[in-house]
């Protein structure tokens, strides 16, 4: 008995995911409302990914999220106060629902970093 439960316990632990991978997909949508339609992926993708991208000052902003499946995992960012970008990944179901991933912008940090350009700007001509 002790030695069948270890093989079927051997078995089940070696035994890769049956069922394929969830993830929600959307292309460059501007609000992640849009972005919430479940897709069943291929064999070989294994990951779910979410691409954002924001930029703009004040009411001239844009947004752009992406969600798909894929087969590697991209991480990677950079927000600049103006711009933002971002590329993150999860593997299990369904796990890509943020549509931010992450990136966030402060008016705040916005408007610093434009005095600070400017005061660098004007501060190097006098």
């Amino acid at each position: 008995m002790k030695a069948s439960f270890a093989a079927l316990l051997a078995v089940l632990l070696c035994v890769e995911r049956v069922a394929a991978l969830t993830c929600f997909q959307c292309e460059n949508e501007e609000s992640n409302w849009s972005c919430l339609k479940p897709k069943t992926c291929n064999s070989e993708d294994k990951h779910c990914v979410t691409k954002f991208f924001g930029g703009g000052i004040g009411d001239n902003n844009k947004k752009s999220i992406s969600k798909y499946c894929s087969p590697v995992c991209p991480k990677g960012g950079i927000d600049i106060g103006i711009m933002a970008f971002s590329l993150d990944c999860c593997d299990y179901d369904l796990c890509n629902i943020n549509g931010a991933a992450g990136v966030k912008s402060s008016s705040l940090i916005l408007a610093v970093g434009t005095l600070v350009s400017l005061l660098y700007i004007f501060g190097a001509k006098l």
